[in-house]
């Protein structure tokens, strides 16, 4: 199956997305900045008054003047301090609100992911955005958006202060702007492209390690190792010439910077002298002028250094929103369906376009019905438990529950009234209660254990250190994948749905537990619409009927003792099975 990459959002997209953030947090905004630029403006008396005693010194002056003056730059420090504390601590917080609703927001997107979507993406994209890009963008969030919006307003406030020392004095600072302009703009043109580069050979890079690494052993068995350090030398030789161009980017633009930072100071002092010694400015003009040229620079370089930090942030939100880009699976038309009988008509899918894997297949499934599936591997008989279970839709045909399409129902929706559990099972981090009792957090302890009793899990679950609050998953309690898959057994009792998809559910437990598993589920779930997905024919035996899938059709369909008795596919199977 072939790989697809994950859309990335516009420039135009981002920039929205930044301007709706700063819509929904204007007061936060507006409070930080107003702290900060009032630092600021208390940072900017000190070179006044320091200009203003070097000129009463020069005239003349008494001590009470230079005590007043004095005691003017400690109250002014002070409180430049005082103000610098609460407005960082105000962009702290600022950073960690914004940063905790975009990863809700990209968690919310991916889990509302398309599962062909997801399948069908390249194994390293959907990490990367998940792990380096959201920490990238929570730098820029968190640091990089506060500390520019900071440092242009302490610019314009220093220059303002500037232009009021004297104009004259103020003139050879703007030297140097048409140079700044001027590589601001070379590097801007080039860095936005070079970072989206950057961050698609790190996903290449991924895909490389993702592939190997699980498949060590076979690429070991089969002498591939010269084939795979081959590819993961490109997918490196690819980063590597990516990082290196976004540095060399950096360097030449740090390199005019840097050499724009003492341009204004030397011209201030040169004209200053100048103009001092024609009688055009004082003094203090000149020396506070200069100050003023010199404190100009942390700022300015600030928003010069944050700007390489926002490229990336905006570079890695274009990789996060892109996930939103993906279409909907789901169609919600609020329409309820009308009983619980599930229908398949005419349905075909195809991972690929032109080869489809099940080819107009149709089906009844009444309620309360166990419907057994069985075939060759790669017949069809996972995609079609994904089908009757809502998850992919049917690239023609329909699947409907009670006369209402699977697609137009709401995830939520469709949930409450079917569940597929996999072969594929996850603990998630929390205590054993918490996972048993996602789907219905309201349900009792008393609910939880009977669903753990129901598929033979008591026995480990009340011997574990803290019963049911015992925190399992990552970090904690190790569960055995036996252990974790009659977890899921569990958690779907406790979902209570009225239709049941099992694809291999009970494929990791051993022969012993699988089987009284399934007897239990049997005898529970009576009233229940059961669709089992079997590769072990046993469990199939048991079922109200069989459904024989064969090259993505259903070519046999009826009891046991029935299929047995017709000779067909199904017999062969069972003769199979038995070593006959």
């Amino acid at each position: 199956m072939s790989r697809a990459s994950l859309p990335v959002a516009g420039t135009a997209e981002v920039r929205e997305h930044g301007r709706a953030l700063a819509r929904r947090h204007a007061a936060d905004l507006v409070w930080m900045l107003a702290l900060h630029g009032l630092a600021a403006v208390c940072g900017l008396v000190a070179p006044w008054l320091i200009g203003r005693l070097i000129d009463e010194v020069v005239r003349g002056t008494t001590a009470a003047t230079v005590n007043q003056l004095g005691l003017g730059l400690l109250l002014s420090l002070v409180s430049q301090a005082a103000l610098t504390y609460w407005a960082v601590q105000r962009s702290c917080r600022f950073g960690e609100k914004v940063t905790a609703e975009i990863r809700e927001d990209f968690v919310d997107r991916v889990v509302g992911l398309p599962l062909p979507t997801v399948e069908d993406a390249e194994p390293g994209d959907l990490i990367t955005r998940a792990s380096r890009d959201t920490d990238a963008l929570t730098n820029t969030v968190r640091y990089g958006v506060p500390e520019t919006l900071i440092a242009v307003l302490t610019c314009v406030f220093t220059f303002t202060a500037l232009m009021l020392v004297g104009p004259l004095t103020a003139l050879p600072s703007l030297v140097v702007i048409p140079l700044l302009w001027a590589g601001t703009r070379w590097y801007l043109r080039r860095s936005g492209a070079a970072y989206r580069r950057r961050g698609a050979s790190y996903v290449a890079l991924g895909d490389s390690l993702a592939e190997t690494v699980p498949g060590a052993r076979t690429v070991e068995a089969l002498g591939l190792r010269a084939w795979r350090r081959r590819a993961l030398d490109r997918d490196l030789g690819e980063a590597y010439e990516a990082e290196r161009h976004t540095m060399w980017l950096r360097s030449s633009w740090y390199l005019l910077v840097e050499f724009s930072y003492v341009v204004p100071v030397v011209a201030t002092l040169a004209v200053g002298g100048l103009l001092h010694s024609h009688g055009l400015a004082t003094l203090g003009q000149v020396v506070a002028a200069t100050l003023y040229v010199r404190q100009l620079i942390f700022p300015l370089d600030d928003v010069l250094s944050w700007m390489d930090e926002l490229q990336i942030g905006s570079a890695s939100l274009a990789r996060v929103l892109g996930v939103s880009k993906l279409p909907a699976d789901r169609r919600p038309t609020g329409a309820v369906p009308d009983g619980e009988k599930l229908t398949a008509r005419a349905v075909t899918y195809s991972y690929l376009p032109g080869r489809d894997i099940l080819h107009g297949v149709d089906l009844d499934i009444a309620p309360g019905e166990r419907l057994a599936v069985v075939g060759p591997s790669g017949s069809g008989k996972s995609t079609l438990g994904k089908l009757l279970a809502g998850t992919y839709e049917p690239g023609s045909g329909t699947v409907e529950l009670g006369g209402v399409r699977l697609v137009e129902l709401g995830t939520g929706e469709l949930r409450g009234r079917i569940a597929l559990v996999t072969q594929e099972h996850h603990i998630f981090r929390g205590t054993l209660r918490e996972n048993l009792t996602l789907a219905r957090p309201a349900a009792g302890d008393a609910e939880a254990r009977k669903a753990l009793e129901v598929v033979g899990a008591a026995g480990w679950a009340e011997a574990l250190p803290d019963g049911l609050e015992t925190v399992v998953g990552s970090a904690g309690y190790e569960l055995t994948a036996a252990q974790a898959q009659q977890v899921a057994l569990a958690r779907l009792l406790v979902a209570d749905p009225h239709t049941l998809v099992l694809d291999e559910a009970t494929a990791l437990l051993d022969p012993a537990t699988a089987r009284h598993a399934e007897r239990a589920l049997a005898a529970v779930m009576g009233g229940r619409t059961v669709i089992a997905i079997a590769h072990r024919l046993h469990t199939a035996r048991d079922a109200d009927r069989i459904a024989v899938v064969e090259d993505g059709r259903i070519c046999e369909l009826g009891s046991h003792d029935e299929l047995l008795a017709a000779g067909g596919a199904y017999a062969a199977l069972w003769r199979t099975w038995h070593g006959d």
